[in-house]
């Protein structure tokens, strides 16, 4: 069954209009990603040319989506709007909170008792407005999302990084905030800075070990995790319409990675055997009515460089398997040289543990291809000795592997099913032992390895590769064995080698679910009543926050200078921390936890300047704000990368933080600190972060004349009695500066709600 076919046809009628005068404003052919945007502008038909990188642009998404960690967050300010139902179509998807510990079936259970009055908030919140309410089992969003409601030629914004996994089907697919998806589901336009675009051009084909994965590995060595800032990742070409549509959804996903708005692939072939496997027949011939409007031009693809702003072309025949680690996703190693690799560096040879499956591999595909190699496992007497755990991306993808046997296989060699949820994979992993802080390799199929990300031990060696990779690693029980050369002996003493993997892309028998776990909203939501505790701990409803008073600021402290890497994992954890994600007062007890202190090289332990002793962060600033005192955050390049979570920009808002000053920002980060009314600023010259010293009162002048385009300045008054003075710039328009004068983007819908 298809949702919201209406929808999706109006999409297309209007496309093909919209598209049509896009050509003709614009004055040449069009991408793939142009034709999306420029036929979801707010005002409707175009009008003007954007320039990327430089236009603010107001969007008309076709509809949201919403994980159980940052839904709580989102609805709660949605709630504060006074809208009396979501102005488009969306859904909330119950994956963060359920723990890995034991198994599928008691982990879901446990999370049911531990997590029933967040879920009931959140089923009784989508009944009232309007939503629909995937329940705790039914599987990860992502996967949810490709399966039921992406599709080619949409716009759709997400409460999760990872939100751009819907780009498989064609789709432009964004992660952001709460306060962003609050804005649309209260029917608001929602803004984005117009992208630059790099063009992927595949050529070839996968063959042998090589999987899907290793071409977004690959990218991400070439780019690095801030090279896809503020553009989107078209992938074309002949090798683009080999890969599965879940493949295709692979590389999307982790193009969160690289700090890409999105990535897409166009509408082919496989799309469209997707959509109908999927049981979504009349989406599928409803585009391939429009099929040349969801692709680019024919002049682009013959001419990429005159188009994109940056190519990279890939042939996918001469593209060898990649592991990328330790401890960030870009360190990108081909399997020849990753022994080598391991040894040179010291890290862990050993593998403790293989984890398959995730939001970014966990398809039919994925699971087929590692199984695969579990039977060859089997069938050569291979003694496995690294423990192994299969997450599968939704009920539907579970049902159906269980039916056509491959978690039994699994099982043969001691795999171990995890519930259809996140998991490990956002640190929800009770991993026996890991607090004993040891040091280990882990290999894994997910997106993420920062520090502690997975089991909250830093000296666990997390790296990154495709299922296929893992299982054979898993298998030979070390990080330095490659199973297209090396061999192994097995318990009857005898050299083997495994073959190559196999799979299918899709099931052959067609996939099966005897309950997908979604529930529909009420038809009449007014009588539904959404409780909220007073005296809970898990949910708080929220109070606006100050408007600005008015003048510059003068006197902030110094909270932290943080040094080199600081992601929303240090800025705001995931783990332990989820269950307060809708609870703002309680999970600012882990604000900047994690973050590295420049003056002292240790994390939580600052200097309160009231005291001059050093304290964990959330109590410094507890005290400063008690004290009616402003602070200040400093970081370093790309502060802000990983997730999407709102909670990484509420926390320190919520506790008195005035500013965070950097040298770069992530996209979504520095949009998120905006809506909350935070001042988000960037060094002119990132030398003058050396300037900064701990005992600092800070000035930040220039604010009473805030204008677009023009710097602020920043005035340091050192201890000694001496002074620093240097210009900042911030990228914020003439809209966004309300935010900041009104408090937070939300006081202003509010307002206009009530006027």
């Amino acid at each position: 069954m298809a949702f919201d076919l209406d929808m999706i046809k109006g999409v297309y009628t209007r496309m093909q209009e919209r598209v049509e005068v896009a050509r003709k404003v614009v004055g040449r052919p069009l991408t793939l990603s142009e034709k999306i945007l420029y036929s979801h502008l707010w005002e409707g038909t175009p009008s003007q040319v954007f320039e990327r990188g430089k236009s603010y642009v107001d969007f008309a998404p076709d509809r949201v989506a919403m994980q159980d960690a940052t839904a709580q967050m989102a609805l709660l300010q949605f709630m504060q709007a006074g809208r009396p139902q979501v102005a488009v179509p969306s859904t909330v998807h119950c994956d963060h909170l359920i723990q890995a510990e034991v198994g599928a079936v008691q982990d879901l259970k446990n999370a049911e008792d531990k997590n029933k009055e967040v879920y009931d908030f959140l089923s009784s919140v989508s009944d009232k407005y309007g939503l629909g309410f995937w329940k705790a089992g039914a599987g990860i969003i992502h996967q949810v999302v490709l399966e039921n409601y992406a599709f080619p030629g949409g716009m759709m914004i997400g409460t999760d990084s990872h939100t751009p996994n819907a780009g498989g089907l064609g789709m432009i697919a964004i992660g952001v905030g709460g306060a962003d998806a609050s804005d649309v589901m209260s029917g608001l336009a929602w803004e984005l800075k117009m992208p630059r675009l790099i063009g992927v051009k595949l050529t070839g084909k996968l063959s042998g070990w090589t999987a899907a994965k290793d071409v977004i590995l690959w990218v991400a060595g070439q780019l690095t995790v801030k090279g896809g800032t503020g553009y989107v990742v078209e992938y074309f070409g002949e090798g683009a319409e080999s890969l599965s549509a879940t493949g295709k959804g692979t590389i999307c996903n982790m193009g969160a990675e690289i700090g890409a708005t999105t990535s897409i692939f166009a509408y082919d072939a496989k799309s469209a055997a997707y959509l109908r496997a999927t049981d979504r027949k009349d989406v599928a011939d409803a585009a391939d009515a429009v099929a040349g409007y969801l692709r680019a031009d024919d002049e682009v693809y013959a001419d990429p460089s005159t188009y994109y702003d940056q190519v990279i072309e890939l042939d996918l025949s001469t593209l060898e398997p990649h592991v990328n680690g330790p401890f960030t996703p870009d360190l990108a190693w081909p399997l020849s040289k990753f022994a080598t690799a391991v040894k040179e560096n010291g890290w862990p040879e050993v593998l403790s543990v293989g984890l398959i499956g995730s939001c970014t591999n966990s398809s039919y595909e994925d699971v087929s291809r590692a199984a695969s190699l579990a039977k060859q496992a089997v069938d050569k007497k291979l003694k496995v000795t690294s423990e192994y755990t299969i997450t599968p991306g939704s009920e539907q993808v579970r049902y159906t592997v269980e039916r056509d046997g491959f978690l039994d296989t699994f099982a043969q060699i001691g795999g171990v099913v995890l519930a259809n949820a996140c998991g490990p994979c956002i640190g929800q992993w009770a991993r026996h032992g890991a607090e004993k802080g040891e040091k280990n390799s882990i290999i894994t199929s997910f997106n993420r390895n920062f520090s502690k990300r997975a089991d909250g031990n830093p000296n666990t060696h997390s790296f990154v590769a495709s299922p296929e990779i893992v299982t054979a690693l898993a298998i030979a029980g070390r990080l330095t064995f490659d199973p297209r050369v090396d061999k192994l002996v097995n318990t009857d003493g005898v050299e083997v080698m495994l073959d190559e993997p196999t799979g299918m892309e899709l099931p052959t028998r067609g996939f099966a679910v005897e309950d997908a776990g979604y529930q529909a909203p009420a038809e009449d939501g007014s009588k539904v009543q959404v409780l909220v505790s007073p005296t809970s701990d898990r949910l708080q409803l929220l109070e606006p926050f100050a408007e600005w008073e008015g003048t510059d600021l003068k006197g902030l402290k110094l909270l932290i200078k943080a040094k080199g890497k600081c992601t929303t994992d240090h800025i705001s954890m995931a783990g332990p921390w989820l269950k307060y994600r809708g609870h703002l007062d309680n999970i600012s007890n882990n604000m900047l936890i994690g973050a590295l202190n420049f003056y002292n090289e240790k994390t939580n332990s600052v200097k309160n300047q009231l005291t001059n002793q050093y304290a964990e962060v959330p109590a410094v600033q507890r005290d400063y704000k008690a004290h009616g005192i402003g602070t200040i955050v400093v970081g370093d390049e790309n502060y802000g990368e990983g997730s999407s979570r709102e909670h990484a920009a509420m926390e320190p808002r919520f506790l008195g933080v005035r500013a965070i000053l950097v040298k770069s920002f992530a996209r979504i980060h520095e949009t998120n600190l905006k809506k909350q009314g935070m001042l988000a600023l960037t060094f002119s010259n990132p030398g003058d972060y050396d300037k900064i010293q701990e005992d600092d009162s800070i000035d930040i002048t220039g604010l009473e004349t805030f204008t677009e385009g023009v710097p602020l300045t920043v005035v340091l008054n050192h201890n000694d009695g001496t002074t620093d003075t240097f210009p900042v710039n911030h990228t914020y328009n003439a809209q966004q500066i309300e935010w900041f004068k009104a408090g937070s983007a939300l006081n202003i819908i509010r307002k206009s709600v009530g006027a």
